[in-house]
């Protein structure tokens, strides 16, 4: 009888332990704060912001800031950065818990760049090689523009800097 309540008492216990350890919690900030968090393409709020999910090992999550007068910044990070103990233990008693055996590390800041010029570093960039023609830099600025990817007064301050050069 004693030995049933022992192992009722150890199997609840490794439940408890999986089911606690499934989530995993980070604090995002950035510098300066109050930017706009976006994960997996989703406005989440504004930063600081406490994000907790239930991910197995080795799920990304793509994270954009967003913040008037700074480049977007975009990052991304899996949970694949620190063991969880508890789903470590769980794991022992019922296996499954192993797909949650790693964890976010607990805080993470990023640092947001004023923008410059009004131009858009995070979305783009103006290859500036050294082989590269006036023509073939005003080429690819143009397919920018065609593409939507910069607007026409980006388009012009950049092709005045080219042409300049």
């Amino acid at each position: 009888m004693k030995s049933i309540y022992l192992k009722s008492i150890a199997l609840f216990l490794a439940v408890a332990i999986f089911f606690a350890s499934c989530g995993s919690t980070t604090m995002i900030q950035s510098n300066p704060s109050d930017a706009k968090l976006y994960m997996n393409g989703e406005y989440m709020g504004n930063t600081p912001y406490a994000y907790r999910d239930t991910k197995v090992v080795g799920s990304t999550t793509l994270v954009r800031l967003e913040k008037e007068g700074y480049n977007p910044f975009n990052t991304s990070f899996s949970r694949d950065e620190e063991l969880d103990v508890g789903a470590l233990i769980g794991g022992i008693f019922l296996l499954v818990p192993f797909l949650w055996i790693m964890k976010y590390k607990s805080f993470r800041t990023y640092e947001l760049q004023p923008a410059v010029g009004g131009l858009d570093t995070n979305y783009y960039s103006i290859p500036s090689g050294l082989d590269k023609t006036k023509a073939d830099k005003l080429r690819e600025l143009k397919k920018l523009l065609d593409e939507g990817v910069i607007t026409q007064e980006e388009f012009e301050i950049e092709k005045k800097k080219i042409l300049e050069s």
